[in-house]
């Protein structure tokens, strides 16, 4: 079962496991599915700073150069029980997922946030759908960011729990007087369009070449979930990356097809009053059929 401390950190809550999506009575052609118990737990500074920096790093990809990613994961540690790490072999491993939320009027003087904020802000002048966030950004609003990352074979379906635990701690925040009563929820994620391979496009005619790169790009989300909550949205959309890896890149991250993959960031900023709603949402998008 799966399960997660609350904030008493003697006491656990139990949540609905996620569901592999396969049937063990299956024929033998089916794939074979490993069983895995997942287990929630609170941040532990001494044991998650190398795993959580390690998935910030992933969640910001080239442009995770760009901030104190130590400073970052230290300020998500010291609020141990706000937020989840999503764990295998017991408490005291590495980290597979985590989620949390930092209030950035809160921690506006520190240096990492500082640095985080003014990039949010150049972010959300790249496009006209993520405008609306530049003003909140500048404004006193309690903007809640969450932070969000799993390793690439993590089963989606361990999304709603994280996200229904987080509201439960939040409202005991609350009621004990944190600042974690927000305005806004701004949630930093990643997507990706489809790209040809520039070793295909070598190989292509120039007319065809010409006609891919007037191609409308589909983008397509790492987390599922996202995708759910957009539909809850005052804003959202991706982002170029400031750093650039060079071509060939989409080459290098060849996934789920023959199509090289460029990863974009992501943002999603939702008012306070819609949050709840959109993580039922996930919930019911997500969480295995009774």
């Amino acid at each position: 079962m799966v399960k997660k401390r609350i904030r008493d950190p003697e006491v656990l809550e139990e949540a609905p496991p996620p569901k592999s999506g396969a049937d063990d009575s299956g024929s033998d052609d089916d794939v074979d599915m490993v069983n895995i118990e997942f287990e929630w737990f609170n941040f532990k500074p001494d044991i998650d700073f190398h795993g959580v920096k390690s998935l910030l790093r992933q969640l910001f990809d080239v442009d995770s150069q760009l901030f104190d990613l130590s400073g970052l994961a230290d300020l998500i540690l010291s609020q141990p029980t706000v937020g989840s790490t999503v764990k295998v072999d017991g408490e005291d491993t590495d980290a597979y997922a985590f989620l949390t939320i930092l209030n950035l009027h809160e921690h506006r003087e520190r240096k990492v946030i500082k640095d985080l904020t003014a990039y949010l802000v150049e972010k959300s002048k790249s496009s006209q759908a993520l405008a609306p966030l530049s003003n909140v950004l500048a404004s006193s609003s309690q903007v809640g960011l969450v932070l969000a990352e799993r390793l690439i074979n993590v089963p989606a379906e361990i999304a709603p729990p994280m996200y229904t635990m987080l509201i439960d701690e939040i409202e005991a925040a609350v009621e004990d007087k944190e600042p974690y009563e927000f305005t806004h929820y701004l949630i930093i994620s990643k997507t990706y369009q489809e790209l040809a391979s520039a070793l295909d496009e070598e190989d292509a005619p120039r007319t065809k070449k010409s006609k891919a790169s007037k191609t409308n790009r589909e983008t397509f989300y790492f987390h599922p979930e996202d995708e759910v909550l957009q539909r809850h949205a005052l804003a959202l959309g991706s982002f170029e990356y400031s750093k650039d890896e060079g071509e060939g890149m989409a080459d290098s991250k060849r996934a789920f097809s023959d199509m090289g993959i460029k990863p974009q960031g992501s943002m999603i900023l939702i008012e306070a009053g819609k949050f709840e709603g959109a993580v039922k949402a996930i919930s019911e998008y997500l969480s295995p059929p009774q």
